[in-house]
């Protein structure tokens, strides 16, 4: 207790907090409830089970170092019950030999919701072609519960390796949703999406939507920053276009309220979520029921070896179940 005490004295300076840096998105309720000594609640999500409301967005793929890292986070699925979805999948439907990279439902386990990745340009060359069963393949292989198809046309564009998109993408996405009985989920790369894709989003009947917004990992900027000098002067403009997760947020609110003809009834709220309390404050906003999605921060905690995402990962949990048990979220007049 002495040293406890001297240490409340040598940092009693250091611990101010500024009034003008207070967190005005929550209302702090100290007495209502004792401190949270349970697991969290089991919930389902995108077609199986999840403990802690976060999901593992997809990263990284093909390449002999991402094999370490998706074992470390499928590991992480499993012993914290999250849902993951992998890194792009499209070297697959060229060379199975990089199966073991994307191999990891034994690790995952079967409860936690696991998703195979394709870009929507590689749906669009398939359904040309005549060989969505590729996809089905794809997913029987991995043992996933289903596909993400992620929408990226900046990145395409700017990307030197870059498919031409040739059709509107929603157009893509529901010929193939009439043509599948797999699940789907939709996601965007770093840039989010528009209240007019948002809204013809949600009319399709697929498993989730996840935002990708703006303020995370800009695979449009990743890709004009590997270009020359000069490409990177002319278009770096357009890696700052897009849409933050608050204002997609807002988006899917704003059609949930207006109509009750949507379909797709989950989100996965990513994009710019470093912090969990920034991914809490949308998932309990959120008319649609929602899971916090993670990319770079997963991936840098995953890198190395597995204890430091499980410690990682510890403190995320004991976060989500404080912030559950004593914060409440402002009303809109209240917060502004």
């Amino acid at each position: 207790m002495e040293n406890r005490k001297k240490d409340h004295i040598n940092q009693a300076f250091n611990a101010r907090v500024e009034k003008d840096a207070a967190d005005k998105r929550f209302n702090y309720e100290p007495l209502l409830t004792a401190h949270p000594v349970d697991k969290l609640a089991p919930f389902s999500f995108a077609g199986k089970t999840m403990r802690l409301p976060l999901w593992i967005s997809s990263m990284t793929g093909g390449t002999g170092k991402a094999g370490n890292i998706n074992r470390n986070l499928a590991r992480a699925c499993n012993e914290f019950g999250l849902g993951m979805g992998v890194g792009s999948c499209r070297i697959l439907l060229e060379d199975e030999r990089h199966l073991p990279d994307f191999d990891l439902r034994h690790i995952v386990g079967n409860e936690s919701p696991f998703y195979a990745n394709l870009g929507i340009a590689q749906l669009e060359q398939l359904i040309e072609e005549k060989a969505t069963d590729k996809i089905s393949r794809l997913i029987e292989l991995l043992k996933t519960d289903g596909i993400i198809i992620h929408v990226n046309p900046f990145q395409e564009a700017f990307q030197p390796e870059g498919e031409i998109i040739k059709r509107p993408p929603i157009d893509t996405l529901q010929e193939f949703l009439e043509n599948t009985d797999a699940r789907v989920i939709v996601k965007e790369v770093g840039q989010g999406m528009g209240p007019e894709s948002i809204k013809q989003l949600l009319q399709l009947p697929i498993e989730a939507i996840e935002f990708g917004a703006l303020g995370g990992t800009n695979f449009t900027l990743l890709e004009l920053l590997r270009s020359q000098e000069k490409e990177l002067k002319a278009y770096e403009a357009f890696g700052k276009i897009g849409h933050t997760a608050e204002e997609m947020t807002k988006m899917v609110n704003d059609v949930v309220s207006k109509s009750n003809t949507y379909k797709c009834k989950q989100l996965i709220i990513s994009g710019g979520i470093t912090h969990i309390l920034d991914g809490y404050h949308l998932q309990q906003k959120s008319k649609l029921t929602a899971v916090i999605g993670m990319g770079s921060t997963l991936l840098k905690a995953a890198s190395g070896e597995y204890e430091e995402l499980k410690g990682y990962l510890q403190q995320v949990e004991r976060s989500y179940q404080l912030a559950s048990s004593y914060l409440r979220i402002k009303n809109e007049i209240e917060h502004f």
